[in-house]
């Protein structure tokens, strides 16, 4: 009976196939299905052939002087299509993100630049992975690898956590309205700033500076900076009371 390792491989073959059986010295063929393949023989009991391009599953048969193996199967599996990613951006430090597509199952790795993560099989259609961590803001490129092949086209961006290092004024009115200048640094990416729990708007005007818009409110609240990147809440904000 003869094996085969692996027992799979991409449509366009090329990898190599480990045949482990007995009584091979002096074949002379090996075929994937009605293709030949070139092999060598390592030895009486094992074959190294060069799997043709096929597709779907197709019987494998050496033949020597003696005669043709009882055939065993070789699995064919399509490469790797991406559609999107749960999460595009996200902290120096990693995230879990979603990768969706399709003939997912073998997947082995996923690669987001020159960084490698182990992808979790949910079913063939969905992985699930641990963004690796880097050390500088960057975008890089994503490709998933699969017993079918490798496929790349979608992009990854780390995003540096927001810094402030002063906020000014920080006291103002309690009906709101108050323009402060908030400076830092990341501070481009910036997605929310908050006064206490209410969301605010601001405007972003260089990586190091946000002039933010005090909402209404009463006493000493904290202020946070976020972006994908991570969080800031240095900074407080004490509302005066209107008198009247």
């Amino acid at each position: 009976m003869v094996t085969l390792n692996p027992n799979q491989g991409p449509t366009s073959g090329g990898n190599n196939v480990v045949l482990t059986g007995t009584n091979f010295t002096g074949a002379t063929s090996v075929k994937f299905g009605s293709k030949s393949a070139s092999f060598v023989v390592d030895s009486a009991t094992q074959i190294t052939a060069v799997a043709p391009s096929g597709y779907s599953a197709v019987q494998v048969t050496v033949t020597t002087p003696s005669g043709t193996s009882i055939p065993v199967y070789y699995y064919y599996i399509e490469p790797p299509i991406k559609q999107s990613l749960s999460v595009t951006t996200g902290p120096l430090g990693g995230i879990a993100t979603t990768l969706t597509g399709s003939h997912l199952t073998t997947a082995s790795s996923m690669s987001f630049g020159a960084n490698t993560a182990v992808p979790t099989v949910v079913n063939d259609t969905t992985l699930n992975v641990l963004v690796p961590a880097v050390t500088t803001p960057q975008t890089v490129a994503v490709s998933v690898t699969t017993r079918g092949g490798t496929t790349n086209g979608l992009t990854f961006t780390y995003v540096g956590a927001p810094t402030v290092t002063s906020m000014s004024p920080t006291i103002g009115p309690d009906y709101g309205g108050t323009a402060s200048t908030i400076t830092g640094t990341n501070l481009s990416d910036v997605t929310d700033v908050s006064y206490g729990p209410d969301s605010t708007s601001y405007t972003i005007i260089d990586d190091s500076t946000i002039i933010a818009y005090s909402p209404g409110g009463t006493g000493t609240v904290t202020v946070t900076v976020s972006s994908a990147g991570g969080s800031d809440s240095s900074q407080s904000f004490t509302y005066s009371t209107t008198p009247g």
